[in-house]
């Protein structure tokens, strides 16, 4: 039997810490997980120390035995950014640090790249009726998604000058067992049980859930065509916010109690309250086409919407009873 070696950079992240555990159930894989600091890894899965990312990072011994990168660490977006120059800092770990290990990865004779971006590099929406493709003119509007687009852009130039393959992923929100940050304040919201004023919302997002992500980025490690190319994805059902409300209420055992609330009240409240960015996430619409992902390389998420939000809320109850 052959192994594939595999180094997943980022590995204690919400991403890396359940490909690590999708990949390790492989015996397919000889894996090695980048960190920064001690984590727990199955048995299977080789720990490689790693300092800061940025231009200067020495890969060498991460790298003696890798076929295949899955590059997944960042500086990731925030909400409440502290920074006096954001983008520079995006742009020490996103782009140099980036391209410093994806130079050094074609020196040792990695032979794929799988770098995981941000459906940002498209937009932050898109207009009724219409859906970001990968063929899409990219338009970032703030440092992360400029920073994730100037790191592909590098990667591509460098798979022109060498062997190495790059295979570009933009995923959509990502939700799944042991969210954080907006997915788990949702659910927060419906456990109250307060109404929510949001009856009116008729927008469509794309969501993905871990479960297919993970899926997906195994496809794209193993399957010839992923080569070069670069691909959106998500769970492949579209929904508005008012409907993640009520599939949420029913996972949770408690309906969500929509109230309608004219849309142009909650963008004057959402002004006034300088909550501008989370209106734009709860009113708008954010589409994805993965048509492009089923074509050439045949892949259809293995798991619907409703029952990845299933197993989320699941993980979330779980957590909350230990915690209280």
């Amino acid at each position: 039997m052959s192994f594939t070696s595999i180094l997943v950079t980022g590995a204690s992240g919400f991403i890396g810490t359940s490909l690590i555990e999708h990949l390790s159930e492989s015996p397919n894989y000889n894996l090695a997980a980048a960190v920064r600091r001690p984590i727990s890894l199955p048995p299977n899965v080789r720990a490689e120390p790693i300092k800061d990312i940025d231009g200067n990072t020495d890969w060498t011994r991460p790298l003696a035995h890798a076929e295949v990168i899955v590059h997944l660490a960042a500086r990731v977006h925030v909400m409440a950014e502290a920074a006096i120059d954001p983008l520079h800092e995006y742009r020490l770990v996103n782009v140099e640090g980036t391209l410093n290990l994806a130079r050094q990865a074609s020196r040792a004779g990695v032979r794929r790249f799988i770098f995981i971006s941000s459906i940002k590099v498209n937009g932050e929406r898109t207009s009724p009726g219409q859906v970001f493709t990968a063929d899409d003119t990219p338009a970032p509007i703030d440092p992360y998604g400029i920073s994730k687009l100037e790191a592909e852009q590098g990667l591509l130039e460098l798979a022109k000058s060498t062997t190495m393959e790059i295979v570009i992923i933009r995923p959509v929100l990502i939700y799944g067992p042991g969210v954080k940050a907006n997915f788990l304040n949702v659910m927060r919201w419906v456990q109250t049980g307060l109404p929510l004023p949001l009856g009116t919302v008729q927008n469509k997002r794309s969501f993905l859930a871990m479960a297919n992500l993970v899926d997906f980025i195994e496809t794209c490690i193993t399957h010839p065509k992923a080569a070069n190319q670069i691909f959106l994805v998500s769970d492949g059902e579209d929904i508005s916010i008012a409907e993640l409300l009520k599939k949420l209420g029913t996972s949770l055992n408690r309906p969500a109690k929509l109230i309608s609330v004219p849309i142009w009240l909650l963008w004057s409240g959402a002004v006034i309250v300088r909550k501008k960015h989370v209106a734009q996430r709860l009113l708008e619409s954010l589409r994805v086409d993965i048509q492009k992902n089923q074509r050439l390389l045949g892949w259809h998420p293995p798991v619907s919407l409703t029952a990845a939000l299933d197993e989320t809320v699941k993980s979330f109850l779980e957590i909350h009873r230990r915690e209280n």
